[in-house]
């Protein structure tokens, strides 16, 4: 029997202009960090207009997100509230991204779907071996352990994290943000998946050591807990947009989309080009913007859809893949390439078997891309502490570059292959100014220019955020 949950509609509604030219909606970190970097604040940077905002909600629209880099928002309401919005001078379009029901039995279609159970209670299970693996303790003995680096986790579930002492929330934790419409408590009982995902950064406990201890943390909920649909992809954007204008430096993320309970909003291959989604598009807005972005490549390696989900296809992000201990791919990790045919993962880290905590602060080991994200996230927070004037698109291509398969890359399984993060520390910088990597369908170069990051494609030099340089 299939039951139904009654829902309201969603819709993401499109605006012509910003025709108000307030302040950018970013903090003081964040524009430190632009102006470090010297990235320049843009129309994204700008609040979506609070006429056009208030013109909705007199219609009858109840308003979730804001969106200021695609200039629109997320609304809920009904089907005749629709047609008014639509008909608003001000409105370019209206697309649905949740309807108003669900199936029950819609489990098997989630994000990132869960492995076969694999958690198992260990005793005294170091973490050396998955840390090694990527040779970051010699990064750990030179005192570099994520120490002036501000990370956001995105994730769907942060169950009893607040109560944990591995987290040292108190010293660490800068804030947390629910994008969900899920009415429990943000460290309720809406799983515990991000849990074990932040404890291999910042997990610190006898035998236990996560990659990034020293870091400081945002955490950030994006996956509805009882639905599955396109209106969670932007969820994911409004928490690219929060973490852009906090000034967070790493951003993590184990989720991704492709298949839904609307079967009618199932993704196509065709739309993993890095383009064709919002989440996507959003994912290398925020790695323009100066954010390192990591992104799990899923679990459907053993599965008829077998590929990444989005936003693994973004550009200029790292898509990590999962390996054991011992280096080789686990059979779950999706494949590439990207439908463009970027190699896709980038980069793997250890996600058969991972070390990690659970609620109850028990180490347990469990798999998925899920946890493997983290943990290299984790790395390159490390990796920053001790690289402070590079910025985000060198500390990616030093990760890439120091990776054991980067002269033959695979474009399928391993990407770059396993990251050694002592190489990436101690290579040289001058390196990252002359590799061609493929951008779309256009092969461009890469350099560094007094400590800047410029693109060289078709003739033209254009900065990280893509503007021509003049």
């Amino acid at each position: 029997m299939i039951s139904l949950i009654i829902l309201l509609n969603i819709y993401f509604v499109s605006f012509i202009d910003k025709p108000e030219k307030t302040a950018p909606q970013l903090s003081a970190r964040a524009f430190e960090q632009r102006e470090k970097w010297h990235i320049p604040t843009d129309e994204m940077d700008y609040p979506v207009s609070p006429l056009y905002q208030n013109e909705l909600r007199k219609a009858g629209a109840k308003i979730h997100h804001v969106s200021r880099w695609f200039n629109g928002v997320t609304a809920e309401m009904d089907e005749e509230t629709a047609e008014k919005v639509k008909g608003m001078k001000f409105v370019t379009s209206i697309e649905m991204t949740r309807d108003n029901s669900f199936s029950s039995q819609s489990e098997s279609k989630r994000r990132i779907p869960s492995l076969p159970k694999q958690d198992t209670v260990q005793t005294g299970i170091p973490t050396d071996e998955q840390l090694a693996l990527y040779n970051l303790p010699p990064l750990h003995a030179a005192g570099f352990e994520g120490q002036g680096i501000v990370m956001a986790v995105c994730d769907g579930g942060f169950y009893n994290a607040q109560t944990m002492r591995c987290f040292r929330q108190k010293e660490l934790e800068l804030g947390h943000f629910d994008f969900t419409d899920d009415a429990d408590d943000f460290y309720g009982s809406t799983g515990a998946h991000g849990t074990q995902c932040l404890s291999s950064i910042s997990g610190l406990a006898e035998n236990y050591k996560g990659a990034a201890t020293k870091a400081q943390y945002y955490l950030m909920r994006a996956e509805e807990n009882d639905t599955e649909s396109p209106k969670e992809m932007d969820n994911l954007v409004a928490a690219l947009e929060k973490a852009d204008s906090l000034g967070v430096n790493i951003f993590s993320v184990s989720l991704g989309y492709a298949m839904f309970d609307n079967e009618a909003w199932n993704l196509p291959y065709s739309a993993l080009d890095g383009r064709s989604t919002r989440v996507s598009q959003a994912a290398t807005i925020a790695a323009r913007k100066g954010m390192l972005v990591c992104v799990a490549a899923g679990n459907e390696g053993n599965s008829p859809w077998k590929t990444i989900s989005t936003p693994a296809d973004a550009d200029s992000i790292l898509t990590v893949g999962a390996v054991n201990k011992q280096g080789e791919i686990g059979s779950f990790s999706s494949y590439g390439p990207s439908a463009d045919d970027r190699i896709k993962p980038e980069v793997c880290a250890v996600g058969v078997q991972t070390a990690l905590i659970n609620p109850q602060e028990t180490i347990v080991t469990s798999n998925g891309t899920s946890f493997a994200t983290p943990l290299l996230a984790g790395l390159a927070a490390c990796l920053w502490s001790a690289l402070p004037d590079e910025n985000a698109m060198q500390i990616r291509e030093r990760i890439i570059r120091s990776s054991d398969r980067y002269s033959t890359p695979d474009k399928e399984r391993y990407g770059y292959g396993i990251p050694d993060a002592w190489k990436a520390y101690t290579m040289g910088s001058e390196g990252t100014g002359g590799k061609l990597v493929e951008i779309g369908n256009t092969v461009a170069r890469k350099r560094v220019q007094k400590g800047l990051m410029l693109i060289e494609r078709q003739g033209k030099t254009y900065t990280i955020t893509g503007l021509p340089l003049r």
